[in-house]
């Protein structure tokens, strides 16, 4: 039987959900976009598939999820408090949901009234919501806890991830600041600057290996560029910002186990995910080039359909299913 999905947020992942998930055979229902440029058009025109879908977007979820779907693939905001409604109208449509909603990866630790209410709305309705992508979701946290299967013990884990940023889409140059002063970037990106999600990772990762933590910190800075650098969309002269470098760190009785160091600026050297863990043995593992957030996201959460479906109903996290992985056939 032919999975059906409806995709809610037909942004830039929204689109490469759409591609990913059409190219393995699943059947699109209904697209919600609240953007007037996209409400009207076919769903398989916006997502670029080079045929039409026969699936009109529409700014109107009960339209769309009227069709009774499988599985909803979410992708709309980060803030996990401001998605109940969203996450309610897909479920009580009878399907399972998969979103790329950063704080929805592991929403225990920073926000767990919301993540209690969403379980709730889950639970009620007998399906299985999960919040995953490249990162949280899966290069940060999951990962890194499955390489610990080997340990006898684990005193601590570090991964580094360094993303260059001129490969990635608009948005996320844009985000980071690519091309601003360090004026500008100081008054118009750092009082929201950040990566969302790594606390969301340090949480889940300490929940793996059953740490408890006792805090968590944040830093980050701008990356300061000492030559031109730049991308298809912008420049960014010497001295002007190419980006951010952003570490999390998760404190076990008051002392540093977990590092989640990121990077992500224009013209980054090495791009590469390391996970470095310390215990019996110690490993080291890295992924040269790294994981490309915006071919990986759209598979990691395809990948996850098969494990959502035999979920149980309520909130999950990747640690709380079966692990994903190509080529199981939603």
């Amino acid at each position: 039987m032919t999975l059906t999905a409806v995709q809610y947020g037909v942004g830039p992942i929204g689109k490469r959900i759409v591609q990913v998930a059409h190219d393995r055979g699943i059947e699109f229902v209904g697209a919600i976009d609240i953007d007037p440029e996209k409400v009207g058009q076919d769903l398989g025109t916006v997502a670029e598939l080079g045929t039409e879908l026969g699936v009109e977007i529409t700014d109107d979820p009960d339209v769309a999820l009227a069709a009774s779907p499988d599985v909803v693939f979410h992708s709309t905001i980060s803030d996990v408090t401001a998605i109940d409604e969203q996450i309610k109208a897909a479920v009580a449509a009878g399907a399972d949901v998969i979103s790329t909603t950063e704080e929805l990866s592991y929403p225990w630790y920073h926000n767990p009234q919301a993540a209690t209410k969403l379980d709730e709305i889950a639970s009620s309705h007998g399906q299985t919501v999960l919040g995953t992508g490249i990162n949280p979701g899966y290069a940060m946290d999951t990962l890194p806890a499955v390489l610990t299967a080997p340990c006898q013990a684990v005193e601590s884990v570090s991964v580094t991830r360094v993303q260059n940023a001129s490969q990635r889409r608009k948005p996320l140059q844009e985000k980071v600041g690519a091309g601003l002063s360090e004026q500008r970037w100081n008054e118009e990106i750092a009082p929201e600057a950040g990566h969302v999600g790594l606390p969301e990772s340090i949480a889940m990762l300490a929940a793996a290996l059953d740490w408890t933590l006792t805090g968590i910190e944040e830093t980050i800075e701008p990356v300061i560029v000492e030559s031109r650098t730049e991308s298809e969309y912008f420049t960014a002269e010497a001295g002007d910002v190419a980006g951010i470098h952003q570490v999390g760190t998760g404190f076990v009785d008051g002392e540093p186990a977990i590092e989640l160091d990121l990077s992500m600026y224009l013209g980054a050297d090495h791009p590469r995910d390391q996970i470095e863990i310390t215990g019996r043995p110690d490993l080291t593992v890295t992924v040269d080039g790294g994981f490309h957030g915006d071919v990986t996201t759209p598979a990691v959460v395809v990948n996850s359909v098969p494990r959502v479906r035999d979920g149980d109903p309520g909130l999950a996290t990747m640690i709380d299913l079966a692990t994903p992985r190509y080529p199981e056939a939603p």
